[in-house]
């Protein structure tokens, strides 16, 4: 099975480079923003022509969320034209398309785990563009899948574990938000579970596939001071948590108080169960300290 990797340097490719670029049946691509450009056609047609995939997982995104406000023409450009443009090049080929979305869609006021059916309301230039990224994705193929996931941290890149770390190691208190309530997810189980899922599709060709959005989450939830805590007590860092508020800490784009995905679509579909968010940081701490 061939597989393109777009924005393999990130947390989410990087997993997948280290779970599955040696695994027997699979020839991947793994093309970071240095070996293609996203928003560029033609070289994502030159890449696809060459590769001739049977899939493709987009892990390039724009992060920065509340640069975002300001840098509207980037996010824009890498969350919504970019999508569009592999999974019309997926479409070509008969690929399908996997691509990663977010929990700042729906910006609920619900106190019940999301689902896939529920209202969206995005809030911010991060989220609209996330939202408006899907649709232009699903319009483009058919053979579509969209992964709404929260939270994300990994043993690579830049996250809230390793700043943690750092701080929690240099300060003797942090204040933390405690309002925003979801649940953090391993990026090495968002790898494991995405290849599940095209493996899926590609072995059950009688089956008619269900495409579309699913959400996944690691299991159980929380709040960033109670995940701050839990990883200072598994590291037995002596750093004080204070609580504050999404409003004190006043940053420039609106956050979701509200972020428990539900993942009883992606289980009953898949078969994909989660495993609870202290396990995979328990894996994570592990691979950071060996």
């Amino acid at each position: 099975m061939k597989i393109i990797v777009t924005g393999a340097s990130g947390q989410v490719g990087s997993e997948l480079r280290e779970l599955y670029q040696d695994k027997e049946g699979y020839q991947f691509t793994f093309l970071t923003r240095s070996g293609l450009d996203i928003t560029d056609p033609l070289a994502i047609n030159r890449i696809f022509d060459n590769v001739k995939p049977d899939a493709c997982i987009n892990c390039a995104a724009y992060t920065a969320v509340d640069k975002a406000e300001t840098e509207v023409t980037s996010s824009y450009a890498i969350n919504v034209t970019g999508p569009q443009l592999l999974a019309s090049a997926c479409a070509a080929h008969d690929a399908v398309f996997l691509h990663y979305s977010s929990d700042y869609v729906y910006h609920s006021d619900t106190s019940e785990a999301l689902k896939e059916s529920d209202t969206t309301s995005p809030k911010g230039i991060y989220a609209k563009h996330k939202l408006e990224g899907e649709r232009a994705a699903m319009l483009a193929s058919d053979q579509c899948i969209i992964i709404r996931t929260s939270w994300v941290y990994s043993y690579y890149g830049h996250n809230f574990i390793k700043t943690m770390l750092k701080l929690g190691k240099d300060r003797d208190e942090l204040s933390i938000v405690a309002d925003q309530i979801g649940t953090p997810t391993y990026a090495k189980d968002i790898a494991s579970i995405s290849m599940d899922i095209i493996k899926y599709l590609k072995d059950s060709p009688s089956i008619t596939p269900d495409y579309g959005i699913y959400n996944f989450s690691n299991a159980g939830h929380t709040n960033w001071a109670e995940f701050a805590t839990t990883i200072f007590e598994m590291e037995d860092i002596q750093c004080k948590v204070n609580t504050t508020t999404t409003e004190a800490y006043g940053a420039p784009a609106p956050r979701p108080l509200w972020s428990v995905l539900s993942n009883d679509k992606i289980r009953k579909t898949f078969g994909i169960e989660a495993i609870h968010w202290k396990e995979s940081l328990k894996d994570c701490l592990n691979r950071l300290n060996s």
